[in-house]
């Protein structure tokens, strides 16, 4: 192959990915050049060729991979690598996202191949030389292990980098397991504060970020430091606090989540002190009978319907027969994460109470979704992971919703220290207020 010097890594960025022991997981601060390190480190890796024995017979690896969580992040990556490197140096196939080199007479070409882990079955098989797995901390499992088994006939090297997440995923525990020395592994920890020293990112941009995110959020994505709670955007020990017996107070308000497919239709109730006084969850009635459920359990009381699915001509339905108490609530990207804001700020400021049970263990299951772009947090937003259900923390904030706002968490905290403990709230208050975009 032609000559073609890239830029040389940081000395972080080399520590960290141009190791000598097989397995490096990197957690590092978005920005930080991780990615670009673990692109220049596999093309070596396809350049140079990785050797392995098979039945007998030594072979190079013609085989390289880059796999990312979904097919965009892939893609990026592949556009990123094929802009990089010379036209005159490489052949590239767009539909399968493939770059060929040209290496050298006897071995004619060495392919980076970037895949998706949405699909992590179609990744066992192939003899591949070395693999970098992006967005590691946001990548299923099952895609850790498919790439486990595709290196064992080659022994290639691996290298996984992510931001932090939470403690709840596999690239956080391998993580663990590789800073306490386990075999063969290095364990690297990239702050904003070493790009900023290498003059990577500027220390306007951190402080700007700083300013807007929430503070465990923040400390995940810039300090790799992953937060007690998982990336739970209401906090776990602030939902065990909300853990109160069923109210039986009379219900001042109802919030209605309609079921969609596989999901349940969930009516929650709150009296006046903001505690869950009604409680009802169903799945698979038919809509009429659904409805005629709904204005049995809420009667004539002010409520919010889940209006995004049904549309306007039921919520007209509702109030037709009901009365104006019943309203309609449309979802949308923005105005879920408006509401989930509330919602959090009322859980951190105890205004609110729940029993144990489903509603415990949706909230405790929601999570930030984080997306990133050119290294750029592109959008927060809140959400139940893949597969898990969220009808219930829907249905509960829209009743939340209709709560009087007029007490809020700083009527109940007065001294400087639970000030600062609140900081996150502070920071979500101050959002949910000013409709300020988490972007």
């Amino acid at each position: 192959m032609p000559s073609y010097e890239f830029p040389k890594p940081t000395q972080y960025q080399a520590a960290a990915v141009f190791c000598p022991e097989r397995y490096s997981f990197v957690e590092g601060s978005t920005k930080s050049g991780k990615s670009w390190a673990c692109m220049i480190w596999l093309l070596e890796q396809a350049v140079a060729g990785v050797k392995f024995a098979q039945n007998g017979i030594e072979k190079i690896a013609t085989e390289y991979w880059w796999v990312a969580p979904v097919y965009a992040q892939a893609r990026l990556m592949y556009e990123r690598m094929r802009k990089a490197i010379p036209p005159e140096y490489r052949e590239t196939n767009e539909t399968n996202m493939t770059i060929s080199l040209k290496v050298n007479d006897e071995r004619k070409r060495a392919t980076i191949h970037f895949k998706s882990g949405d699909r992590y079955d179609a990744l066992y098989g192939a003899e591949v030389g070395a693999c970098v797995i992006d967005e590691a901390s946001r990548t299923r499992e099952d895609v850790f292990f498919a790439v486990r088994s595709t290196l064992t006939a080659t022994n290639g090297p691996m290298r996984a980098i992510g931001n932090v997440r939470g403690r709840k995923n596999w690239f956080f525990q391998q993580c663990r397991a590789a800073e306490q020395g386990a075999p063969d592994c290095k364990y690297a920890r990239i702050t904003s504060d070493d790009a900023i020293k290498a003059d990577i990112v500027k220390a306007s941009e951190i402080e700007d970020a700083k300013r807007i995110l929430p503070e465990a959020i923040f400390r995940e994505l810039y300090y790799a430091e992953a937060s007690e709670d998982g990336g739970n955007p209401f906090g776990l020990q602030h939902i065990a606090a909300c853990v109160k017996l069923m109210s039986m107070k009379p219900p001042r308000c109802f919030g209605v989540d309609f079921g969609k497919y596989e999901d349940y239709t969930v009516v929650i109730g709150l009296d006046e002190d903001g505690m869950v006084c009604a409680f009802d969850r169903w799945k698979d009635l038919p809509w009429p009978a659904t409805i005629e459920r709904v204005k049995a359990i809420c009667g004539h009381h002010k409520t919010l319907l889940d209006a995004s699915g049904v549309g306007d001509p039921v919520v007209d339905q509702f109030q037709k027969d009901m009365g104006s108490s019943y309203q309609g609530f449309k979802f949308t990207w923005s105005s879920k994460q408006d509401l989930m804001t509330g919602l959090a700020v009322a859980i951190q400021s105890r205004r609110i109470g729940f029993p144990d049970g489903i509603i415990r263990q949706e909230l405790d299951a929601f999570e930030y979704q984080i997306k990133t772009s050119e290294g750029r947090v592109t959008s927060i937003s809140m959400s139940a992971p893949a597969r898990c259900h969220d009808d219930c923390v829907a249905a509960l904030a829209l009743a939340v919703n209709l709560l009087p706002k007029a007490i809020t968490v700083w009527d109940r905290l007065g001294t400087p220290e639970e000030l600062e403990r609140f900081s996150d709230l502070k920071r979500m208050e101050q959002i949910y207020n000013q409709r300020m975009p988490l972007q």
